[in-house]
């Protein structure tokens, strides 16, 4: 019949569009940084900015007021907590004098918007060189600081790095949520060193201060309640002052959510914050979103009818080895490796529960980051 024929060069069209993007993350990320490090010590200025997390900062605060770095303060925002979390920061301020403290009033007008708190850390900061995590996050080394600071130069006043979530035994909800989090790692760092940032985690970020008030701070999207980290990087990043930090002893971890109605919830936030990126942006991220379903749908519906099932099983082989390749050599670089064993069978959930937030976005938004 004439329909399977269309849908089985539609089915090339999408093994060739999947081809190509895998084959862009396996370049990139094959491919080594060109700027050098410098060993200049930049002052810096930590930012974390925390709501309710009174138990979290008491965990992880340690890991970062220990870092090896020379010069260096932490500032803390509480944003209207509702626990001990001031406490917790007045704490840690009287045995450490490099601790300053914000703490934000409700204000209507800003009810529920971390950018409004965000900034008003950004202004309060010592430093120019301005390094973000969240309260439940920890470095895994001594020397977070000193290599996210680093990859900064007279060009470059933006560095994204990347952030993990603590790995977990016997549970495939946390196997699901770091394969989510290493592929989006994968597209942000693969565009970033293809000359086209657009979005990075407020886990583990660093940029300036001089940037941020040049661009006007969260301005351009202050009504959008999400989108401090992504939107930001989307509106200001480009080939010219960006660059990636992906050693490991860059990296932060997270403490990932123990139930699907959590990570759902939390996924809504950030998905809800893509339709604000650039069209180019848009475009690509919707490009390749749209194939990987297509490539499910049309495998199943051509090979349930037999339409020229010998080609597509070695299409589909074909598809599998690129996406194979190319997840070997990222997942080996963000440490990830546990999760390729699981590839395809993670892939097919993470792209259901992507297309179930989407559609539940449509009919209702979330309003604010806690």
């Amino acid at each position: 019949m004439l329909i399977f024929n269309i849908l089985f060069y539609l089915f090339i069209v999408v093994i060739l569009i999947q081809i190509i993007y895998y084959g862009v993350f396996f370049v990139a990320f094959k491919k080594q940084n060109t700027l050098h490090k410098t060993s200049k010590k930049h002052p810096v200025s930590v930012i974390i900015c925390a709501k309710n997390e009174a138990k979290n900062l008491k965990h992880f605060l340690p890991s970062i007021l220990e870092q090896d770095y020379p010069n260096f303060e932490v500032v803390l925002i509480n944003d209207c907590s509702s626990d001990k979390t001031l406490k917790v920061m007045e704490s840690f301020k009287e045995l450490h004098n490099n601790i300053k403290i914000v703490n934000v009033k409700s204000i209507e007008a800003f009810w529920g918007n971390k950018k409004y708190a965000l900034t008003l850390g950004i202004k309060a900061s010592t430093h120019n060189h301005l390094l973000f995590t969240d309260a439940d996050c920890k470095p895994v080394s001594k020397h977070w600081i000193s290599e996210m600071s680093s990859h900064f130069s007279d060009k470059k006043s933006i560095v994204i790095g990347y952030s993990p979530y603590k790995k977990e035994k016997k549970s495939f909800l946390n196997k699901l949520i770091r394969f989510e989090t290493l592929l989006t790692a994968t597209q942000y760092v693969s565009y970033a060193k293809m000359g086209s940032p657009y979005m990075a985690v407020g886990r583990n970020l660093a940029y300036t201060k001089d940037t941020f008030f040049e661009a006007r701070g969260f301005m351009d999207h202050m009504n959008i309640k999400s989108g401090d980290d992504d939107l930001f990087i989307n509106q200001i990043a480009d080939a010219s002052n960006t660059i990636i930090c992906i050693n490991q002893n860059s990296f932060t971890e997270s403490i990932p959510k123990k139930n699907f109605k959590d990570w759902i919830l939390q996924k809504r936030r950030h998905i809800s914050t893509a339709k604000h990126y650039k069209s180019k942006h848009k475009l690509l991220l919707a490009t390749f979103y749209a194939s990987q379903i297509l490539f499910y749908v049309l495998a199943i519906l051509l090979i349930s009818t037999l339409t020229y099932w010998k080609i597509v099983l070695i299409l589909i082989a074909l598809r599998y080895i690129v996406l194979f390749t190319s997840f070997i050599v990222t997942s080996k670089k963000l440490k990830e490796n546990d999760l390729i064993p699981y590839l395809p069978l993670l892939e097919l959930f993470l792209i259901t529960s992507q297309f179930s937030i989407f559609m539940k976005n449509i009919s209702s938004k979330p309003n604010h980051w806690k």
